[in-house]
């Protein structure tokens, strides 16, 4: 190293400890910064993680300001919109009359055409509830002419018009009827419910769940309520459905029978009671304030706003009450296209595991006949049980209801009755008395024997004799007791008669003949001279009854019998032409 001089020795060690002091201070500045870096680093991982946390367990996901401030503007401006038309709604309804109805329900359909079907729904429900369900009573005519418009708007518009309304009532009543409100919402409520059924916006399955469930709890508010309902809808529920209103009076004497003391001894009980008693009897005298007048008015005046051609029955809702209050589980049946959440099915899985249990409760033997017999499915199987094990024909009837079927499983009964029918060795009138009940029972069930008989008849080479015999017996029986018309054999061609249709036909007419009284007889006849679409049915009869018939009275081995045959057969020849004469004129 080169000699230096003393003064610059001293600057070559200043220079040195200047150095050290600044390498010192870069050192502590570069790990300082490490550390913060190091922390950040930390921070950032804690945040990161947050984020992916809440996103996979909350769904919860950025919005930019930008499309954040778009969405609240949106809402400001939909709630303007919403608020606008409900004033608009709200000022229609607040001039409704029933002279003004066809100009306010004109401009409500504008509307519907004009805005969202939900947006208006919520509207119109929310501004008719809160006009009709108050703590005081409403009076008659208000409640029927607001339920008036919702009917021709679930007529012209669509049927989710009626349902959304419908089902925001029947959750409200169901509520209130929970609690212990003392005002007159449930009466209220019972009203819009009652004239919904008045105006052919549902049907009355609804009406009977709610008395069910009224007659079921069977308290002082529960009696007000069912006599409030019965003076309301009483005698259209018995032209609907006759058997089913018998079957809730005879449960309701049975719950006043059973009640405490001081509920029997109570006069709104015994005049409920009289007033069942005189809709059962059909005496309307015995309703005091009764007056169908007002609803038979306005029924004239739904006519006449009614567009569609289905403005009658056909539209009606048939939805049951449990339907109804489960709607958000299982979905909206009921509504065409309607969304449905995708909850669980709790309803289907529990009639699944109903009908399982009532399958296990009957012997391995009767699961082994069912087996035998093809019944492949639950319905058929549960079906075929009921048969096999009910005491009587009213005791396979009721069991056979309280299956709960619908529409085409319901369908079910009828092919299982008859199918049973045909494979008995020997004719049973077990199942010509339960067909003849489920006949007379509802419409639909007569048009299921119909066809399913017109089946057999078409398909006769390929039965066994036993079977032809057995099928025989019931349509004989079906046709004396007038469950069946006479027109259901309009389905054999008389022209194309083979040896088999000949058989079935002469088997057929004779027993109907001889076992029936005159004047049955006579009536049942009589009943085809009165349509003349079924005059090729008229004509086939009468060259049958005389040539297949009275040819062979000779050959008959009772002389008595073959008398009362020829006898017979003239009267319904007559009986047949009673009405031909007027028919031409």
């Amino acid at each position: 190293r080169p000699e230096v001089s003393g003064s610059n020795s001293n600057n070559l060690r200043e220079s040195s400890r200047k150095g050290k002091r600044e390498f010192a201070a870069i050192k502590l500045v570069v790990s300082s910064n490490l550390l913060h870096a190091a922390f950040l680093y930390e921070i950032g991982i804690l945040i990161l993680n947050r984020n992916v946390y809440l996103l996979n367990h909350s769904a919860v996901r950025y919005v930019p300001p930008q499309v954040r401030k778009a969405q609240e503007t949106l809402n400001d401006k939909k709630r303007e919109e919403l608020g606008r038309l409900k004033k608009m709604v709200n000022g229609l309804i607040n001039r409704l009359s029933e002279l003004n109805l066809s100009s306010i329900s004109g401009q409500m359909e504008e509307l519907y055409m004009a805005n969202s079907r939900k947006d208006m729904n919520e509207t119109l429900t929310d501004i008719l509830m809160n006009a009709c369900v108050t703590a005081v009573a409403m009076p008659a005519r208000l409640m029927m002419e607001h339920v008036l418009l919702v009917s021709v708007l679930h007529h012209n518009v669509g049927i989710e018009v009626g349902a959304h309304f419908l089902e925001a009532v029947v959750k409200k009543f169901d509520e209130l009827c929970k609690s212990d409100a003392e005002g007159k919402e449930c009466e209220n409520l019972l009203a819009l419910i009652a004239h919904l059924y008045n105006f052919h916006v549902v049907h009355s399955l609804l009406i009977f769940d709610i008395l069910k469930k009224l007659v079921s709890a069977f308290t002082e508010k529960e009696i007000e309520l069912i006599l409030f309902l019965l003076k309301n809808v009483g005698f259209s529920l018995r032209k609907d459905d006759a058997l089913a209103l018998k079957e809730l009076i005879t449960e309701a004497q049975r719950k006043a029978n059973t009640a405490d003391k001081k509920l029997q001894d109570q006069t709104r009980v015994r005049f409920m009671l009289e007033t069942m008693l005189a809709l059962r009897n059909n005496d309307m005298r015995k309703i005091p304030g009764y007056d169908p007048e007002p609803v038979e008015k306005l029924r004239k005046l739904q006519r006449t706003l009614v567009r569609s051609s289905g403005s009658g029955k056909d539209t009606q809702l048939r939805v049951s009450l449990e339907s109804l209050l489960s709607a958000d589980q299982v979905g909206r049946w009921w509504i065409i296209g309607s969304s449905w959440s995708g909850a669980p099915m709790i309803d289907d899985t529990n009639s699944k595991t109903q009908q399982k249990l009532h399958i296990g409760k009957v012997s391995s033997k009767i699961m082994e006949l069912a087996r035998k017999q093809r019944m492949n499915t639950d319905i058929r199987r549960s079906i075929f049980c009921v048969l096999m094990t009910s005491e009587d024909f009213l005791d396979a009837f009721e069991k056979l209801l309280k299956l709960g079927l619908k529409d085409q499983q319901e369908r079910e009964i009828v092919h299982v009755i008859l199918y049973c029918c045909l494979q008995e060795k020997t004719y049973n009138p077990f199942y010509a008395f339960l067909a003849d009940k489920f006949c007379k029972c509802e419409r639909r069930f007569q048009v299921t024997f119909q066809f399913s008989i017109w089946d057999k008849i078409r398909d006769l080479e390929n039965l066994s004799a036993t079977a032809i015999s057995n099928l025989v017996s019931l349509l004989a029986h079906l046709l004396r007791t007038k469950s069946l018309p006479l027109s259901v054999l309009k389905v054999i061609e008389f022209s194309e008669l083979d040896k088999t249709k000949v058989r079935f036909l002469r088997q057929v007419l004779s027993m109907l003949l001889i076992k029936t009284d005159a004047e049955e007889l006579s009536d049942i006849f009589v009943r085809l001279s009165d349509n003349p679409k079924l005059g090729m049915l008229r004509e086939g009869l009468k060259l049958f009854l005389t040539h297949f018939l009275l040819k062979n009275v000779q050959a008959q081995k009772n002389a008595e019998e073959a008398s009362l045959l020829k006898e017979r057969v003239e009267l319904a020849t007559k009986a047949l032409q009673a009405k031909e004469s007027k028919l031409k004129l």
